[in-house]
């Protein structure tokens, strides 16, 4: 088709005309909609190798050039943020085309449990977990396998203890305890027997804690001194061994931090879904166990685009592949949010109205009374209504319940609002962040 192909030509220009630096590119198809993400070390030769003439992109991706229609990038720091970013991306918006990276992968964390006596560091990719409660968190890294590689390296270094026991100054007990073999080959100062005090270890874990918030440059040094000196002596297997400690090290720069907010699915989260679900479950007066609780939010973007997202948590935990994004369709001009909520409370709960399948036992919506009044007038239309619908007001945190004029007022402290919040948050997360991805990295921010 000569038409198609003076497209692709088009883009292939395009492409080459791409700053020679790591990315993200989004391709798109007429209608704007984004068909694909993906990441580059070098992005006109990355994105340029979709739109040469010779172009295997394989039986899944293949078809793909039949319908971009552009494309937009996304420029990064480096490799890493491009690996992050695209994460990001195709957990938030699904692209058509994505086969892998929509599921519940997340990139590893490095937890110091400070709240111990005797702190411990650990690689997780559940940083929220009751066990890292008040924990230093550093992350995410993009290599679970280079983390793994730097903290054997450096527990030679600060010896730091890596495993679970619960090690108390207080036990008496901890001298009758034999370490494990890391305290002999001096990896570990063996706080489990007694062999260091408090004081002491709490120095050496400090001073871990400065050197992963610093630079290195001392250790690398060192290190590239070490290498030098096997490799003028020919010990060139020591000699890569020193290399590939140095990689490993260096990597501990490849990391986002929670303030990004790249994996808040995994960074910010009540702590026991179990009690919550049933703290909602006395709180609304329901008989039966909370298993699947929806929340709606509608959010307005840059260039005055409503949108409208829906998040499924299981047992109270996200569902990700259930999650949803409606653009508002039936609002033309202004921000009329009970509109918007009756037109995605329609298109979501359209089938089950009918019959054909089954409410959430709990639908959030985001918002006051009002918003709650928008979501019930499509409810009365439909045939089957569902089992409970509540909004959740902003600032007072007040929770709205159907047919129930005053509002419920929670300590903010009650694990059943927390689970309500955290639904609520994670839906309008939902709505946001693709664009404040695209804002951060100024893509919209002339288009408007």
């Amino acid at each position: 088709m000569p038409e198609r192909r003076e497209k692709l030509d088009e883009l292939l220009k395009k492409a080459r005309q791409l700053p020679k630096v790591p990315g993200v590119y989004l391709m798109k198809d007429a209608a704007g909609v984004v068909v694909y993400v993906g990441k580059a070390s070098k992005l006109p030769d990355r994105v340029s190798s979709y739109f040469v003439p010779s172009a295997d992109l394989g039986p899944k991706k293949q078809p793909m050039l039949d319908i971009v229609d552009d494309f937009d990038t996304i420029e990064c720091e480096g490799e890493w943020e491009a690996l992050l970013t695209e994460n990001r991306l195709i957990k938030d918006i699904h692209p058509k085309f994505n086969a892998r990276l929509i599921d519940d992968k997340t990139f590893p964390y490095l937890a110091i449990t400070l709240k111990d006596d005797f702190p411990g560091v650990f690689i997780t990719r559940n940083p929220q977990g009751e066990e890292f409660k008040g924990a230093k968190i550093f992350g995410p890294f993009t290599s679970v396998y280079a983390l793994r590689e730097s903290v054997q390296i450096l527990q030679k270094v600060f010896k730091f203890r890596t495993c679970h026991l619960d090690i108390r100054e207080d036990d008496d007990q901890r001298k009758h305890f034999r370490p494990c073999l890391l305290y002999p080959i001096k990896q570990c100062t063996a706080p489990c027997g007694a062999k260091i005090d408090q004081a002491e270890y709490r120095a050496d874990i400090d001073r871990f804690v400065r050197f992963l918030g610093s630079k290195r440059s001392v250790m690398l040094r060192e290190l590239k001194r070490d290498m030098e000196r096997a490799s003028e002596d020919q010990r060139y297997e020591q000699a890569a061994t020193i290399r590939d400690q140095i990689k490993a090290i260096e990597k501990l720069d490849e990391r986002g931090t929670t303030k990004q907010n790249w994996q808040p699915e995994s960074e910010s989260f009540y702590v026991d879904p179990e009690k919550g679900l049933e703290s909602l479950r006395k709180t609304l007066g329901l008989e039966e166990p909370i298993r699947c609780i929806e929340c709606i939010d509608i959010a307005h973007l840059q260039g005055g685009e409503t949108v409208g997202s829906k998040v499924c948590f299981v047992d109270g935990r996200p569902l990700k592949n259930e999650y949803r994004r409606y653009k508002i369709q039936t609002v033309k001009g202004g921000n009329d949010d009970y509109a918007s909520i009756r037109e995605v409370v329609s298109r979501r709960y359209r089938e089950a109205g009918q019959g054909h399948e089954l409410y959430p036992d709990v639908i959030i919506i985001d918002g006051g009374l009002g918003q709650l009044h928008a979501a019930q007038e499509v409810f009365e239309e439909l045939d089957v209504k569902p089992p409970m619908v509540i909004s959740l007001a902003k600032k007072e945190e007040l929770i709205y319940v159907q047919a129930k004029k005053e509002p419920i007022r929670l300590s903010r402290q009650n694990l059943g609002l927390k689970l309500c919040q955290a639904a609520r948050d994670e839906a309008h997360r939902f709505a946001q962040h693709y664009h404040h991805i695209l804002r951060r990295k100024k893509v919209l921010g002339e288009k408007g």
